[in-house]
C-alpha cells in the first residue's frame, strides 16, 4: 500500500476519488482541487478493506465535499458501490469509451492501475457532465440479470443449430433443406431418425405414430416432408453412424435451450409485472412484458435519471450528432433495438408516422439513414397519442417519472 505524505498541506474543502474498478483488487487514487494526489492505495475487493478506505477517505475530508468516481458500474464494482450506497456517498460514472479517449490525454503511455485511478479522478474534477449512479431498483436489477442470461441463452441456442446444420449438411442434404430446425416438430424428429436409411426404414406412419407419442402438432406433414427428403438420397455417407449420434445430441440440446427459454420468459414477465411502470409501458403499441422489461433493464426502471428525452436519445446513441468527421456509435445496442421495434408498430398505426416514412423512400440520402433517423424520432416523440398514456390519478408521485418518456414534446419536428 502506498500512502501520499500529508502531514504538512492543508486539506481542502473538497475532493475526488477515483477507483480503477479490478476483478480482484482495487486502486483508488484522492485528489484536491489543484489536482495534487493526497491519497494512492491498492484495495482488495472485500468488505472490510472497501469500509476502511471510505473511512480513510472521509476523513481526509474531513467534512468537505467528497465526489467518488468510478469507471465500472457492475461486475467487480457491484460491493464498492453497495457500500457507498449506504454511506450516502455520491457517486459518478465514466463510461469505457470516456476513460479511454480521457487517458490519451495524460502524460506518459504506461498503463498502471494507479494512473487510471487518478485519470478517473481528475476526469471527475474537472467535468461537469458526468451522471451519478442512483441506488438501483431491485426489480431493475433482477430484470438485468435475467434478460441478460436469457440472452446468452438465446445466443448458444443459435449456436446449437448452426451447428446441427452443419452436421446434417455431412449426413444428408435434402433432409436439412426439408426441416425447418428452429421448430420443436423438426428438432423431435431428429432426437429419434437422423439419416435417409433410418427413415425410409421406419416409414412415413411409424413416424408419424412416434411423433404424435411426443405430441408434436402437424404429425403426419412431418413425417412426410422428411420421408420424401429421404427418399432422395440413397447413398451412406463415411462417418454417418458418429454423425447420427451428434445430431441427436445436438437436436436434444436445442430442445433444452427452448425449454429455459420458456422458463425464463415466465420468470422475466412474473418479475416484471411487479414494477410500478409495467402497465404504462406495456400499454405502448409493439411493447409485450420482454420488450418492456429489457427496457427497464436498460434504464434502471428509474426515468428521473433523465431530464428530458433528449438524454435519453443521447444515452441510447439516437440523438442527432454532427457527421463533419468520425463516425456515430451506439452506447445502448439493446435500448436502440427496443425504440425501433417500438417505431415499426406505430408506423403502421398514426397516418403522420406512416407519410414521413412513405417519404424516405424516394430520399436517396434520407434512406440511407432511415434506421437511426427512425430511432430518433421514435425516442424524441415518444407516444404519438398522448390520450392513449394511462394515468393514474390517485399516485402522481409515483408514476410522474415514466410519464414524460411517453409524450410528444411540443417543439418536436420530423425533419
Amino acid at each position: 500500500m502506498e500512502q501520499i505524505d500529508r502531514r504538512v498541506k492543508l486539506v481542502p474543502n473538497k475532493l475526488w476519488a477515483g477507483i480503477d474498478i479490478g476483478k480482484e483488487h482495487h486502486h483508488c487514487v484522492v485528489i484536491d482541487e489543484a489536482g495534487q494526489r493526497l491519497f494512492s492505495s491498492r484495495i482488495a475487493n472485500d468488505e472490510t478493506a472497501l469500509t476502511t478506505l471510505i473511512d480513510e477517505a472521509l476523513t481526509l475530508a474531513a467534512g468537505g465535499e467528497l465526489l467518488w468516481a468510478i469507471d465500472l458500474n457492475r461486475g467487480g464494482a457491484a460491493l464498492v458501490i453497495g457500500l457507498l450506497a449506504a454511506r450516502s456517498q455520491p457517486v459518478a460514472y465514466l463510461t469505457g469509451l470516456m476513460m479511454h479517449r480521457a487517458a490519451a490525454g495524460y502524460r506518459g503511455e504506461g498503463k498502471t492501475d494507479a494512473r487510471d485511478a487518478f485519470v478517473i479522478a481528475d476526469q471527475a474534477r474537472v467535468r461537469r457532465d458526468l451522471g451519478l449512479l442512483r441506488p438501483g431498483d431491485d426489480i431493475a436489477v433482477d430484470l438485468r440479470i435475467l434478460t441478460g442470461h436469457r440472452l446468452d441463452v438465446v445466443f448458444d441456442r443459435t449456436r446449437q443449430i448452426n451447428r446441427l446444420r452443419a452436421q446434417l449438411l455431412e449426413v444428408c442434404p435434402t433432409l436439412e433443406r426439408a426441416l425447418t430446425l428452429t421448430n420443436q416438430g423438426p428438432l423431435m424428429l431428429l432426437t429419434r431418425y437422423q439419416t435417409p436409411s433410418a427413415i425410409r426404414r421406419a416409414g412415413v406412419a411409424r413416424i408419424e405414430a412416434w411423433l404424435r407419442k411426443q405430441h408434436v402438432r402437424g404429425a403426419a406433414a412431418l413425417a412426410q416432408k422428411a420421408s420424401v427428403a429421404a427418399a432422395q438420397q440413397s447413398i451412406s455417407l463415411p462417418g454417418e453412424t458418429v454423425a447420427a449420434q451428434m445430431i441427436a445430441r445436438l437436436a436434444q440440446a436445442v430442445i433444452t435451450l427452448d425449454a429455459e427459454i420458456a422458463e425464463l420468459d415466465t420468470a422475466i414477465e412474473e418479475r416484471f409485472r411487479r414494477h410500478r411502470s409495467a402497465d404504462i409501458i406495456v400499454s405502448l403499441p409493439g411493447f409485450g412484458p420482454l420488450l418492456a422489461a429489457e427496457f427497464l433493464a436498460a434504464t434502471g426502471g428509474d426515468m428521473a435519471a433523465f431530464t428530458s428525452v433528449d438524454q435519453l436519445a443521447g444515452f441510447a446513441g439516437l440523438a442527432p450528432q454532427p457527421r463533419d468527421s468520425g463516425r456515430i456509435n451506439c452506447q445502448q445496442a439493446n435500448l436502440c433495438r427496443q425504440l425501433f421495434l417500438d417505431l415499426s408498430e406505430r408506423i403502421r398505426r398514426h397516418q403522420p408516422a406512416r407519410t414521413y416514412h412513405a417519404a424516405l423512400d424516394h430520399d436517396a440520402q434520407r434512406v440511407r439513414n432511415h434506421h437511426r433517423e427512425s430511432c430518433r424520432i421514435n425516442t424524441l416523440c415518444g407516444q404519438w397519442c398522448q390520450q392513449r398514456t394511462p394515468r393514474r390519478h390517485d399516485d402522481r408521485s409515483r408514476d410522474h417519472d415514466m410519464d414524460w418518456i411517453f409524450l410528444c414534446p411540443p417543439s418536436c419536428t420530423h425533419e
